[in-house]
């Protein structure tokens, strides 16, 4: 499956969020080809924080792998990852996080921070950014439009 067909996924993903007034941020977790997760924000819905579709994803994904460890394991997101969520990827172990639209207010993986890359921490998880940008932005321009 190439990167523009996981960000694909995680655009139709993050269309869901909008039944729920949520922004819409979808993400896919994808091993040895397989999707294993597919998730969208739930701030919103949920009252959560935390609920944002990286996090919700990644949870979803150590269930069906079995453990907390995901190093052979891709996570494709619409939204570059925030701290929180880049964070949780580095704990996770992912091998890989490709992404969509940089978020230059809250993107911790290239834009304000690079947690990924790291050298103080104990992984890294190689990046791969800007994968169907315009259209992930889209998403959001829209929705953010919507709400005026």
């Amino acid at each position: 499956m190439t990167d523009e067909e996981l960000i694909g996924l995680a655009i139709e993903e993050a269309g869901k969020a909008l039944a729920h007034d949520d922004v819409p941020i979808g993400a896919v977790v994808v091993r040895n080809g397989e999707i294993i997760a597919s998730r969208h924000n739930e701030r919103e819905l949920t009252g959560d924080p935390t609920a944002h579709a990286e996090v919700l994803a990644l949870r979803d994904a150590a269930k069906v792998v079995g453990e907390w460890r995901l190093e052979d394991c891709t996570l494709a997101v619409t939204l570059e990852p925030c701290l929180m969520c880049g964070g949780a990827g580095v704990n996770s172990r992912l091998e890989r996080i490709v992404y969509g639209a940089a978020d230059m207010k809250a993107g911790a993986c290239l834009s304000l921070y690079n947690i990924c890359d790291d050298p103080r921490l104990n992984h890294r998880i190689e990046l791969t950014a800007g994968v169907r940008a315009e259209e992930c932005a889209g998403l959001l321009t829209d929705f953010f439009a919507n709400q005026r």
